[in-house]
């Protein structure tokens, strides 16, 4: 048998610190890139020529996302819009992040930075980031 503690506040403390938050998150400028509300889940694959990239973002309008890569940096940001709410709804319980997203991720020297390319099917950004063709190794030969 155990003992579970009674806490008949629980669940309005827990709501209470939600709308906090939001309020904060609402009184943030976001102007500023640094500051994200959430973080897209990213699966990222190298293949022999090639690394991909794939961040779910369902539900965010591909028109909203901005890619860039400098000095060897990619950023992804973006941001997803919160559903209209439904009238006559009694409660409610929201676990899909809304608000601006910001991703970085620092890329080795050997990507071809002019080649990079994305798209955007069912939710999820895939970039495909190709690797320079490598110098082929070369046998040098020693003369008397």
């Amino acid at each position: 048998m155990s003992i579970l503690r009674y806490q008949p506040w629980g669940l309005h403390q827990a709501l209470y610190r939600e709308f906090n938050r939001a309020a904060e998150r609402a009184a943030q400028d976001d102007s500023s890139g640094a500051t994200a509300d959430w973080a897209p889940a990213v699966d990222i694959q190298e293949y022999a020529d090639r690394f991909v990239l794939a961040a779910d973002v369902p539900g965010v309008d591909p028109a909203t996302i901005e890619l860039t890569l400098e000095k060897g940096v990619l950023t992804i940001s973006g941001s997803r819009a919160q559903a209209a709410e439904a009238a006559g709804v009694e409660r409610r319980r929201v676990e899909r992040p809304t608000g601006n997203f910001h991703r970085r991720f620092a890329l080795p020297d050997t990507v071809d930075a002019d080649a990079v390319s994305a798209s955007n099917r069912n939710g999820v950004l895939e970039i495909t980031i190709p690797k320079r063709p490598q110098a082929q190794a070369r046998k040098i030969s020693v003369t008397h």
